[in-house]
């Protein structure tokens, strides 16, 4: 029979795991462990709070803070994170009707109206399909399907994307030359040793 498992224990894992990100970084990645183990997912800027309370003394409370140190409009956002093609926008903008967006204008799925409305809020040039645009930041694995057809919404790779690696985007160095660095790398280790 397997030992009975104590939840006060599994905090505790949880808090060791989480201490010393910052408190966005573990919104974030207590979203991606919800939406791993098929929990419901809290709605950016709401405290979660526990069915009951902890006992005192335990090792964490609920982690507080949002996202971002309040509202930003989206024009601003887009701005900061400087998306370099067509699906890394429609990323940023479902990013920020998920999480940065004010309460009232939050929305966990956008369609191709959304992404239109946003052009013409940021100053980007219009799509002449938004529909495939979405549909394209689908295939790549930045959305997932929404609840109606044409719908969508964020999911945890597009969640990284924007919030980890965009405003630098492609900058980084590519795998290929990172695997071109490592080869040359060990060619040269080899001809030390045989000199």
């Amino acid at each position: 029979m397997p030992p009975q498992k104590d939840d006060l224990e599994a905090v505790r894992l949880v808090a060791d795991a989480l201490e010393g990100f910052e408190a966005k970084d573990q919104e974030r990645i207590i979203r991606w462990a919800r939406e791993k183990l098929g929990l419901a997912v809290a709605p950016a800027g709401s405290s979660p709070s526990p069915a009951s309370p902890l006992p005192a003394g335990s090792p964490a409370g609920p982690v507080s803070g949002s996202l971002s140190s309040g509202p930003k409009d989206l024009k601003t956002f887009v701005a900061e994170k400087k998306p370099k093609n067509d699906v890394q926008f429609a990323a940023t903008v479902a990013y920020y009707y998920r999480f940065v967006a004010p309460t009232d204008q939050q929305k966990s799925e956008v369609t191709k109206t959304d992404l239109q409305d946003a052009c013409r809020l940021v100053g980007h040039e219009r799509f002449t399909h938004p529909g495939q645009t979405l549909r394209n930041a689908h295939t790549l694995g930045l959305l997932n399907k929404g609840s109606e057809s044409g719908s969508f919404a964020i999911n945890s790779v597009g969640e990284n994307l924007v919030d980890v690696t965009l405003p630098d985007g492609g900058k980084g160095v590519s795998r290929t030359k990172a695997k071109k660095k490592r080869k040359r790398k060990k060619k040269s280790a080899k001809k030390a040793m045989k000199g």
